[in-house]
């Protein structure tokens, strides 16, 4: 989530008129005020953007303006200004929660830079309660398929569709995709939700075997994967469970079957039943849009599962990201995020190549940047929570290339 507007606080209209050219200068949204007063009925739980504040203002101070910008969200970033000699005021001010602070008067490049991260570290606690509040609100659809491109929302729509029209589907898609999801939420979108959802492997299901299951599916639905390599046998006895009714068929293939049904592989009466309601899960590649929102999703669940914080995801992640391929889709996506959370790096292809002394340093590395992320960059808070001599802590530090201001 992309934004720009910074709301800039300074009683010295000379000042505020000079800062305010260059937040222009830099292409942000900038929105001024002379007092406490004048800013805080700008400032609520869905201000999008970030606060820049003097801190000694006649009145209501920035501290003030501090602790009312975080009664109304305690993620507002808020950037204090601080006049010469006020540094211990300023130390203070970082210990009651402000973003950052720079000392007046500040270079302009120091201001952008600031500014740019509390923007950036905004957009990412916006995305994530959208996000949430979709996963809490939302219908099946919402809630489980992820992204912001047209292409995401108008597969959501398709499987919306296909669960209201209640015909059997067809879902199409490339490996790591995600078809067996897709299946699943629109028999979690129909009114059979409350039935029972089967999935299985479509090679190798004998006749009996499909019976038994399509009689386990009354009232829900069956998901065969790969019903491309459902056996000719079976597919008779599948047409004929069908025209029997009880149950919904959604089929999952990686493949455009019709080459299938050409070679006489396939039966054409099954195949044009299913793609009478054709579902096609676009590519990672299609919807590079998609790429962030998938991944911190899933960055998030690996953290959770892990019992590990969760790392911050910066622009260069997120822009290495966007320039891979991902042939392996989503499920290539959520590898990488797990060794992401883990520390382990991208490597396209698992640790396969590294010995065990190498896979121990990456994960001594991951626990002792996840330590100086929890404590703020405090080293010797950081030394504490992992139990480790201060000189020892430090050791390592240096070994591995870790800078305890970075986490700041």
């Amino acid at each position: 989530m992309i934004i720009r507007k910074v709301l800039l606080v300074d009683d010295d209209a000379a000042v505020r008129e000079a800062l305010g050219q260059t937040l222009e200068l830099a292409e942000f949204d900038a929105v001024t005020a002379g007092s406490f007063v004048e800013a805080k009925d700008l400032i609520g739980p869905r201000f999008e953007g970030v606060i820049v504040s003097d801190i000694r203002m006649p009145g209501r101070d920035g501290f003030h303006l501090l602790d009312y910008a975080h009664e109304q969200d305690t993620e507002l970033p808020v950037i204090l200004l601080t006049g010469e000699g006020d540094i211990p005021m300023a130390v203070r001010a970082m210990s009651a929660g402000a973003f950052d602070f720079l000392e007046k008067p500040c270079a302009p490049q120091d201001l952008i830079s600031v500014i740019e991260r509390a923007l950036r570290t905004r957009g990412l606690v916006l995305e994530n309660r959208r996000l949430k509040a979709q996963l809490e609100t939302g219908d099946p659809a919402a809630r489980m398929i992820f992204g912001v491109s047209p292409q995401s929302e108008a597969l959501r729509a398709q499987v919306r569709a296909a669960a209201r029209a209640g015909t059997d589907v067809l879902v199409r898609g490339a490996r790591g995709s995600g078809i067996s999801k897709v299946a699943e939420v629109v028999h979690l979108c129909s009114s059979r939700a409350k039935g029972p959802f089967e999935k299985r492997s479509a090679a190798g299901l004998g006749r009996a075997a499909l019976a038994e299951l399509w009689q386990t599916c009354k009232g829900g639905t069956l998901f065969l994967d790969e019903i491309g390599r459902l056996p000719q046998d079976t597919q008779v006895a599948l047409q004929d469970a069908l025209e029997e009714g009880g149950a919904r068929l959604i089929g999952g293939t990686v493949e455009d079957l019709s080459g299938a049904v050409e070679a006489g592989a396939f039966s054409s009466e099954l195949y044009y039943r299913l793609d009478v309601m054709l579902l096609r899960i676009p590519a990672l590649s299609e919807r590079p849009e998609d790429i962030p929102v998938l991944f911190r999703h899933y960055v998030a669940q690996a953290a959770e599962q892990s019992g590990m914080t969760e790392p911050e995801i910066g622009e260069e992640v997120v822009a290495g990201l966007i320039a891979r391929d991902w042939p392996g889709n989503a499920r290539a996506l959520m590898s990488a995020a797990m060794r992401f959370v883990l520390g382990l790096g991208e490597d396209d292809g698992g640790s396969e190549g590294l010995g065990l002394a190498e896979r121990m340093a990456q994960v001594e590395r991951s626990l002792l940047a996840d330590a100086l992320k929890r404590t703020g960059g405090q080293a010797s808070a950081a030394a504490e929570v992992l139990k480790l001599p201060r000189k020892t802590f430090y050791d390592k530090l240096a070994k591995y290339g870790l800078k305890p201001e970075n986490f700041r």
